[in-house]
């Protein structure tokens, strides 16, 4: 297994989240905020899982209030805006930290020194597309929205 698969998250409802059961699927990894400018984008990313979860795709959701503090509220309220507002149905983990001391160590691997694209965490939705053996492919900007056409050809891609 990838170091990715090995790691283990908590989910928004307090269940554990592992992250072997990804292992063979193509997972976009977003960093998510409720009361941000960029919060529309949950619609767009639960499209994208509706259009290609079939094809061994998912969505991972991981809120962090690290951005102007655009997370406050705690589990139950994120996974409530989600659901009534957007309709989310992705998996979606407890609220971690992106950057700095106490950053998630599934951000050390995506973002930390000796990943495929390192740097910090610049805003809330920047997105990693990790590959079916785990591997980070791709790194995308906040602004890059969910129907980029460049996102949507990386995804196709590395769905094969």
């Amino acid at each position: 297994m990838s170091a990715f698969h090995d790691l283990n998250l908590r989910a928004l409802d307090g269940q554990a989240l592992p992250l072997a059961p990804f292992k063979g699927q193509v997972v976009l990894v977003v960093n998510v905020a409720s009361k941000c400018g960029l919060t529309p984008q949950y619609a767009g990313l639960e499209q994208l899982y509706q259009q290609y979860k079939e094809q061994g795709f998912s969505v991972l959701g991981l809120p962090c209030n690290q951005f102007a503090e655009q997370e406050p509220d705690d589990e139950e309220a994120i996974r409530a805006f989600c659901r009534l507002n957007y309709g989310v149905s992705f998996p979606m983990a407890s609220k971690l930290e992106v950057n700095g001391a106490d950053r998630h160590p599934l951000y050390r691997l995506l973002a930390g020194e000796g990943a495929e694209f390192p740097g910090d965490i610049t805003w809330n939705f920047e997105k990693f597309l990790v590959g079916h053996d785990g591997r980070v492919l791709a790194r995308f900007s906040p602004r890059t929205t969910p129907d980029d056409p460049s996102l949507i050809q990386a995804i196709e891609k590395a769905l094969g």
